[in-house]
């Protein structure tokens, strides 16, 4: 391992001058050259700072909270699959990390340098993890950009793709099957992006219909109720976005009841692409939410931000893929 003195040497400045450099000292005043010779011979000799050898040899543990009960975990896969995902990387990895439940963030040890929170807080569960630690990042919500790292899905893209597919296909009249959720003790009810653009993307086609909305909770069970009373409905819509899919697998049962064919009598697009989507029948075309790398992105930049000191936030956007299968057809 190259030492600072033979990187000084080659460089043709003092050692005091190599350290300050490469420990990013924003009061020393040397052309951008020097700066610039410096860090490409340091790379050269693989010279390694102490501050950085430090954060290599630092053991880190993290704290995974998750946002949804395990019984709602089993019902809608999306964060269990988050989750899974952020522990597998761990362990890959070799970094120490303990789950932690809403109901045990006062009762929670403090010994820890990070935390991922994966799923929606509010103000309160919020000031309860900063007990725990300063550095958090939330994974499919973005509650303070300035001070905490994210990582969010691309619902508005997602969205206006899923939209614009049955459009295309010659529907007009498209309801939208969707869910509410809670924050600051269910007293506030969080912004849905999914919701937010359907609404968007049908006032400015000129054909929004806000009967021709449903929302219960994101459960095949709400799916089934909700697609029930769609189908009641004078004049119901021909196709249906749904924003989620276990909600579009309850949908399936309420069209199937009613004596009608998903993909024939009604387009069905689903949110997620959950694993059991391409086994349904007729298949659900549905939007591919990229879960195992929203968990594995969460870890990956925490740890860079434990390691590196990094002052600044990133919110980072995971873009969403429509898969077409075969549950949308063209309006008869």
């Amino acid at each position: 391992m190259a030492t600072i003195k033979q990187v000084a040497e080659k460089a043709g400045v003092s050692i005091a001058t190599v350290s300050r450099v490469l420990n990013f000292d924003e009061t020393l005043n040397v052309p951008i050259d020097t700066k610039k010779r410096i860090f490409e011979i340091a790379e050269q000799l693989q010279y390694v700072t102490v501050n950085q050898r430090k954060n290599r040899s630092k053991k880190v543990n993290i704290g995974i909270i998750k946002w949804y009960s395990e019984i709602e975990e089993l019902k809608d896969p999306y964060y269990l699959s988050i989750r899974i995902a952020a522990e597998k990387r761990c362990e890959k990895e070799g970094i120490s990390f303990k789950n932690i439940s809403t109901i045990d963030i006062r009762n929670a040890s403090k010994d820890i340098d990070g935390l991922i929170a994966i799923g929606k807080f509010g103000d309160t569960d919020i000031k309860l993890l900063n007990k725990l630690t300063n550095h958090i990042i939330f994974v499919d919500s973005s509650p303070d950009e300035e001070k905490y790292d994210s990582v969010v899905t691309d619902y508005k893209n997602g969205v206006e793709k899923a939209l614009g597919h049955l459009y295309e296909l010659g529907h007009k009249a498209i309801g939208y099957i969707g869910g509410l959720e809670y924050i600051n003790d269910k007293k506030d009810v969080i912004k849905d992006y999914r919701e937010e653009t359907y609404k968007d993307f049908m006032k400015d086609k000129e054909v929004f219909n806000e009967a021709y909305m449903f929302r219960g909770s994101f459960t095949p069970e709400d799916g089934y109720k909700l697609m029930k009373e769609a189908l009641q409905i004078k004049g119901s819509p021909s196709a249906f976005f749904v924003a989620s899919d276990p909600m579009a697998i309850g949908a399936y049962k309420a069209v199937s009841e009613k004596g009608l064919q998903v993909g024939i009598d009604i387009s069905i697009i689903g949110f997620d692409d959950i694993y059991t989507s391409k086994f349904l029948t007729p298949s659900l075309t549905t939007v591919k939410v990229y879960t195992d790398f929203m968990g594995e992105t969460a870890v990956e930049t925490l740890v860079e931000r434990l390691k590196s000191e990094r002052q600044i936030s990133k919110k980072i956007l995971i873009p969403t893929k429509l898969i077409k299968r075969e549950s949308c057809g063209k309006k008869l």
